[in-house]
């Protein structure tokens, strides 16, 4: 699917709004998950979401640090670029935790027995860390503690 491009401004603290005509793009592909690419100035940001219906309309949310990284304040009009997302699991899998995974079968099978959303919020947890051996033990911590029935995503981070 191509990209659909529109411009918009922020909706609330945290949201913008889709256009009806972009929704029905992917929604009549069966598509609630984009890859969204926002360009203010000379800068973008590029993250997955998901289109979120709210009285009515379709929103995406759109973060306090994405928008600080682009500069953008309230009453500023900037570039929505959304594309269909093809990732597995509506985010990227970090390659550290994708390793953990695949090299544990057992904890691998649990995670895919998850819900999408847990296993999303599991990913970004891991992707908000940015050192590579930081990751690969939050990644044994969660796979240990997925094989030990623990489903709690506060209680999965943790170390027993």
């Amino acid at each position: 699917m191509n990209s659909i491009n529109f411009e918009t401004s922020l909706q609330s603290n945290h949201s913008i709004e889709v256009p009806d005509n972009v929704v029905k793009i992917f929604l009549d592909k069966g598509q609630k998950r984009v890859v969204v690419k926002i360009s203010f100035q000379d800068t973008s940001v590029v993250f997955h979401a998901a289109l979120q219906k709210y009285l009515g309309r379709y929103h995406i949310t759109f973060n306090k640090v994405n928008q600080k990284k682009l500069g953008i304040f309230p009453n500023d009009y900037f570039k929505v670029e959304l594309s269909e997302d093809t990732s597995k699991y509506g985010v990227e899998m970090p390659e550290e935790f994708e390793a953990v995974l695949l090299s544990d079968l057992e904890a691998f099978k649990i995670f895919e027995n998850l819900t999408d959303g847990k296993k999303r919020s599991l990913i970004y947890y891991i992707l908000k860390i940015k050192n590579s051996q930081t990751r690969i033990d939050k990644a044994l911590i969660i796979t240990e503690n997925l094989k030990r029935g623990i489903r709690d995503n506060r209680e999965l981070i943790k170390k027993l």
